[in-house]
C-alpha cells in the first residue's frame, strides 16, 4: 500500500490537473440525466395496477388523468374552458356532463343524475376530468398541466397525480441546488471548529465535492434518476464520506511528527494507512446501501446503486484528490492552525468508562420504550402529504372534498364483451360500497338494454377499446387511507366476481399496493443490512460475538431515532422508515468499529480489559464526535430548509440518528465492552495474545 501511497504523491500535480478537468464531462451528464418525479412509477411493473395503468395507454391512449373544479364561471364560460383545455397538447380526452350530452349524443338517453355528479349549483361549481395521452410524470403531461393552470386564470383547481408531480418538480428544482449550499456551509463551520486548522475544512469539501460532481455525472449512465436521489445523493455523500477525508488528515498529521522534515513521505504513509481503514470502513456503508437495491419498490434500487457508487467514488477521492491538495496547500494549511477544542478528552472518557453500569442501567430502561416506539411510529403514504397544503395541487384536493365530497376516482377496467346486464348487476353492488359516490359506465349512461349499434360514438370512444371496457367510480375517501384500501378491496372483489380479468386502478389503488410492497420492503431490507453488516464485522474482527455487540448498539441507536416520532405524535413519509435503518446502520457502524478496533489492538499487546477499553475510548472519542457533528451538520440544514417532506423526514432522521449514534457509541459500547469483554475474548480469534506484555510503557505516548 506504502508504494500506492508514493505514486499518488509523485502524481500529485497531473491528479489534481485530471481530477479538475474530469469535471467537464461530469457536470454535461449531470446536467442531462433526466429526473423522475413520479414516485409511483417505481412500483413493481408486475403488479395487476402497473399493468393496468400500461392497458389504459396502450389501448385507450389515456396515461395520465386529473380532476378540475371550476369556481365562479357559468356554462358558456365552462364550455369554452373545456374547448380550450380539449385543445392542449397531449390533452387526450375530457370528460364533462355537457361533453356527455354534446350534439353527438341526445340528451334523453342520459340519465338526468348524472348532472349532480358534475355540477354543484350551491356553491357554483363544476367539475370535469381530463385524461393525457403520456404517463403521469412524463415532461409532456406536466407541460399540459402548466398550460391549463395558465389558461384557467385561477378559476380552476388540477388535482390528481399529475399535478402533485408537477408540484413535486417545480418546488424541487428550487430547493435541490440550495441543498448542498446549506450543507457545506455548515459542515465546514462544524469542522473548523472540531479541527486544528481553518483551511483544510475547504480541501475536504473540494475533494468531497468533485467526488460528488463525478458521481451526479456517471448517473447518466443509468438514464435517469428520482427526485429523492438527486435531491439527497450530494447531501449523503459528503456526510457518509466526510470521515475518510478525517481518517486522511489525523493519519497525515500523525506522520508529520514521525516525518518531521519530509512531508511527502509523510502523506505516502498517510495515504497507505487511510487506504486499508477506509476500505473496511467503507464496506459497511456500502452494503447498507445495496442493502436498499432489493427493494421490490424500486426507488430503492435508484438510490441504492447512486450512493453505493458514491461512496466508492468518495474513498477514490480521498486517497488522489485531497491528498494532493493538502501536499499542493501544505504551507497555507500550517499559516491558518489553530487549538484544537476537542484537545483532551482524558477526563470526559475516564469519567464515561467508570460510569459504565449506570450507562447499561439507562439503556435497559431505554431498551422497552424505543422497540415499542419504533414498533407503532405511524407511517403515511400519501404522496401529496408531504407537500406543503398550499401548493395548487392540494389546494385543488381541498377543493374538490368542499364542493363535490370528492377525493378519488377508481378506473374499472373489464372484458368489453361482458354481459350488459352483469355489468348492471356489478355496478349496482359498487353502488353500494361504502364511500362510492357514483359510477359512471357504459349501462348508467344509456342503459342495458340499448343495442351496440346505437351507442354513439363518442361514448364508445370514450369507453370502449378493442378488448376492454372502462367504468369510472367517484369515491369521498382521500388516497392511503385505511377507508379508500378498504373500499378498494370491496369493489376489486366485486369486479373479479363477475369478470376474473377485471381490475381496479388508478390513483388510489396505486398507493394502496405502494403500502403493501412497500410494508414488505422494510422488513426485507433491515434483515439484509443487518446480516450483510454482521458478516462484514465477523470477517475483520475474526468474532462472533463482536458483530451481535456492534449491531444491537446502531440497531438500539435506530430504534431510539425511529421512536421518538412516535412519542412526538409525528407521522412519517414512507420512504423514511424504508430508508433510514439500512442507512444508519451502514454510516454509523464505522463509529463502533472504530473504537472495536483499537480495543482489539489494546488487547492483543497484553493490556487489561479496563485500560483497553479506556485508551481505546479516548484514542477513539475525538474522531466518533467530529464525525458524528458533521453527519449532523450536513444533513440538519436541509432538514431544516426543505419544503418536501419526503426530503425533510429522511434528513432529519439521519441528522437525529447521527448523534444518537454518536452518543450510544460513546456511553453504551464501551459499557459492553466492560460486561462481555470475557465471551468476546473467547468467541474471536486472535483477540488476545498468549504472551503477556512486559514493558507496556512502550504504548503510553501513542495512548495519550
Amino acid at each position: 500500500m506504502e508504494k500506492f501511497g508514493k505514486v499518488i504523491v509523485k502524481l500529485r500535480i497531473p491528479i489534481l490537473i485530471l481530477s479538475f478537468l474530469l469535471l467537464i464531462p461530469s457536470a454535461i451528464g449531470y446536467f442531462n440525466t433526466r429526473v423522475n418525479y413520479d414516485i409511483l412509477y417505481y412500483l413493481p411493473n408486475e403488479i395487476e395496477t402497473m399493468q393496468g395503468q400500461d392497458i389504459l395507454m396502450d389501448d385507450f391512449n389515456k396515461g395520465a388523468y386529473a380532476m378540475v373544479v371550476v369556481q365562479n364561471m357559468d356554462t358558456k364560460s365552462t364550455d369554452r374552458l373545456i374547448k380550450k383545455v380539449e385543445n392542449v397538447d397531449h390533452v387526450a380526452q375530457v370528460i364533462s356532463y355537457t361533453g356527455i350530452v354534446g350534439e353527438d349524443v341526445p340528451s334523453e338517453i342520459v340519465p338526468s343524475k348524472f348532472r349532480k355528479y358534475f355540477e354543484n349549483d350551491s356553491t357554483d361549481t363544476t367539475l370535469f376530468a381530463i385524461f393525457f395521452d403520456n404517463t403521469t410524470s412524463s415532461d409532456d403531461t406536466m407541460n399540459a398541466i402548466i398550460q391549463i393552470r395558465e389558461q384557467t386564470e385561477g378559476q380552476a383547481f388540477i388535482s390528481g397525480m399529475s399535478a402533485v408531480v408537477t408540484d413535486t418538480k417545480n418546488l424541487s428544482e428550487k430547493e435541490t441546488p440550495l441543498y448542498v449550499l446549506i450543507a457545506v456551509v455548515l459542515v465546514c463551520i462544524v469542522l473548523a471548529i472540531f479541527m486544528d486548522s481553518f483551511l483544510v475544512p475547504v480541501f475536504f469539501m473540494i475533494s468531497i465535492g468533485m467526488a460528488i460532481v463525478y458521481n451526479l455525472g456517471s448517473n447518466i449512465l443509468l438514464g435517469e434518476v428520482s427526485y429523492i436521489t438527486k435531491a439527497l445523493a450530494a447531501v449523503l455523500q459528503l456526510g457518509v464520506t466526510l470521515d475518510y477525508s478525517i481518517f486522511l488528515w489525523h493519519s497525515y498529521k500523525e506522520m508529520k511528527e514521525i516525518y518531521p522534515d519530509d512531508h511527502k513521505e509523510a502523506m505516502a504513509v498517510a495515504i497507505s494507512n487511510t487506504l486499508t481503514s477506509v476500505v473496511g470502513s467503507s464496506i459497511t456503508t456500502v452494503a447498507g446501501f445495496i442493502a436498499l437495491c432489493f427493494m421490490s419498490f424500486t426507488l430503492g434500487l435508484d438510490l441504492g446503486i447512486v450512493m453505493a457508487k458514491g461512496v466508492v467514488i468518495g474513498v477514490i477521492c480521498c486517497v488522489t484528490v485531497l491528498p494532493s491538495l493538502v501536499l499542493f496547500f501544505d504551507k497555507a494549511i500550517d499559516k491558518t492552525q489553530h487549538k484544537l477544542l476537542l484537545a483532551h478528552m482524558d477526563k470526559p472518557s475516564a469519567f464515561i468508562t467508570k460510569h459504565y453500569k449506570a450507562w447499561i442501567v439507562i439503556f435497559l430502561v431505554l431498551l422497552l420504550p424505543a422497540i415499542y416506539g419504533n414498533n407503532h411510529t405511524k407511517i403515511y403514504y400519501n404522496i401529496a402529504d408531504s407537500l406543503p397544503s398550499t401548493l395548487d395541487s392540494n389546494v385543488a384536493n381541498a377543493e374538490l372534498k368542499k364542493d363535490f365530497n370528492m377525493s378519488n376516482m377508481h378506473i374499472v377496467m373489464m372484458d368489453k364483451n361482458m354481459d350488459s346486464l352483469d355489468k348492471q348487476k356489478m355496478f349496482d353492488e359498487i353502488d353500494k360500497v361504502k364511500g362510492v359516490k357514483w359510477t359512471i359506465s357504459m349501462n348508467s349512461l344509456i342503459g342495458p338494454s340499448v343495442p351496440d349499434s346505437m351507442i354513439p360514438k363518442d361514448i364508445k370512444k370514450m369507453l370502449k377499446s378493442d378488448n376492454y371496457e372502462l367504468a369510472f367510480v367517484g369515491s369521498e375517501y382521500e388516497s392511503a387511507t385505511d377507508q379508500v384500501n378498504a373500499q378498494i378491496k370491496k369493489v376489486d372483489k366485486i369486479v373479479k366476481k363477475y369478470d376474473k380479468s377485471g381490475m381496479v386502478i388508478g390513483e388510489a389503488p396505486l398507493m394502496k399496493d405502494l403500502q403493501d410492497v412497500t410494508d414488505t420492503d422494510l422488513v426485507r431490507v433491515n434483515a439484509i443490512s443487518i446480516a450483510a453488516i454482521f458478516i462484514i464485522i465477523m470477517v475483520i474482527f475474526k468474532s462472533i460475538s463482536l458483530p451481535i455487540i456492534l449491531v444491537s448498539v446502531i440497531e438500539f441507536a435506530i430504534m431510539v431515532n425511529m421512536a421518538i416520532p412516535f412519542y412526538q405524535g409525528i407521522s412519517l413519509p414512507f420512504v423514511a422508515s424504508i430508508v433510514i435503518g439500512a442507512i444508519q446502520l451502514g454510516a454509523t457502524v464505522d463509529y463502533a468499529i472504530l473504537m472495536t478496533t483499537r480495543y482489539q489492538k489494546e488487547r492483543q499487546r497484553g493490556r487489561d480489559k479496563m485500560e483497553a477499553i479506556s485508551i481505546a475510548h479516548k484514542t477513539s472519542m475525538e474522531s466518533i464526535i467530529s464525525s458524528g457533528l458533521s453527519f449532523f451538520a450536513a444533513t440538519f440544514g436541509v432538514a431544516c430548509y426543505s419544503k418536501v417532506e419526503m426530503i425533510g423526514s429522511i434528513c432529519t432522521l439521519l441528522a437525529r440518528g447521527a448523534i444518537i449514534s454518536m452518543i450510544v457509541v460513546l456511553f453504551v459500547l464501551p459499557a459492553m465492552f466492560m460486561i462481555f469483554d470475557k465471551v468476546i475474548c473467547k468467541t474471536s480469534i486472535g483477540f488476545l495474545d498468549d504472551k503477556k506484555m512486559v514493558g507496556n510503557d512502550v504504548y503510553a505516548a501513542e495512548a495519550k
